[in-house]
């Protein structure tokens, strides 16, 4: 059986044994690129057409450095002993990684989809609703995207706890697509204590990231005043603190689900030895 308090241990020890080679990788791949995001993001709503254009392409290219921060910690918690050697791993396996990324972001998508036919076939204005003005849905409709949403949540939720080491299995096993099945066997019969430990993590780092930000925004924005066109100097420092808060959440969650992968093969190896 696997103990969800035994791989936070080995977390907790790994992120402490290997500081030293975490720290750059947090620092430049996902700590630099989320803070200058965030920047960016702020910047859009006033922004030219063209002008957003070229931000969002920053924002993009922004998150695939942070994805490949996450593939390069994923590779030394797997591997402690790689050392410098985790960045080569995590460019190696950055186009098998982006590919299964954007299968798994297209099924959402297909997932999602029913919602936008409810929404047609009650007669609202989808193109409306891609705009400023929210138009009347009917009570109908509604009622059938509350309850879809719910069984699409529950079903996301449990999907997303059976891929939940997809990514290690992409590293660790050096596999593209085939990394879905993998981590789906892998996690057959602890899918349960996974979505425990991800509802416990995602409470948690929003609780942890709205605090730092609110709290912190708050006085500055009474000190240094809001600036125009949502970018200031409060603005800057206060996607400085969330940006420091959300890399330590992120560094955590991609080392306990590298852990979480390595118990998950070891039971595997002895299940089969059996």
């Amino acid at each position: 059986m696997i103990s969800m308090g035994n791989v936070w241990d080995r977390t907790a020890e790994f992120l402490s044994d290997n500081l030293g080679a975490i720290m750059p990788v947090a620092l430049l791949a996902i700590f630099v690129p989320a803070t200058l995001s965030a920047n960016l993001s702020a910047l859009q709503p006033g922004a030219s057409p063209a002008v957003g254009a070229w931000l969002g392409i920053g924002v993009l290219v922004l998150s695939l450095v942070g994805f490949w921060g996450q593939l390069a910690i994923t590779a030394l918690a797997i591997d402690p002993d790689l050392g410098r050697g985790a960045a080569s791993v995590a460019t190696r396996r950055f186009p098998a990684a982006l590919l299964v990324m954007i299968v798994i972001l297209v099924a959402g998508i297909v997932a999602v989809a029913p919602i936008g036919a409810i929404l047609a076939m009650a007669g609202v204005d989808l193109a409306a609703m891609a705009g400023d003005t929210m138009p009347k849905i009917p009570p109908s409709a509604a009622i059938g995207i509350f309850f879809y949403g719910l069984v699409l949540a529950a079903l996301l939720l449990w999907i997303g706890a059976r891929l939940a080491v997809v990514l290690p299995a992409i590293v660790g096993d050096r596999l593209a697509l085939r990394a879905i099945p993998r981590a789906w066997q892998l996690t057959r019969g602890v899918a349960f204590k996974i979505i425990g430990v991800l509802i416990l993590y995602g409470v948690v780092s929003v609780i942890a990231n709205l605090a730092a930000t609110t709290a912190f925004g708050a006085v500055m924005f009474v000190v240094a005043g809001r600036g125009e066109d949502g970018l200031s100097l409060a603005s800057v420092l206060t996607t400085i603190v969330g940006g420091a808060v959300s890399t330590a959440f992120t560094v955590l969650g991609t080392a306990f689900l590298a852990k979480l992968y390595v118990a998950l093969l070891a039971r595997r190896e002895a299940a089969a030895a059996a």
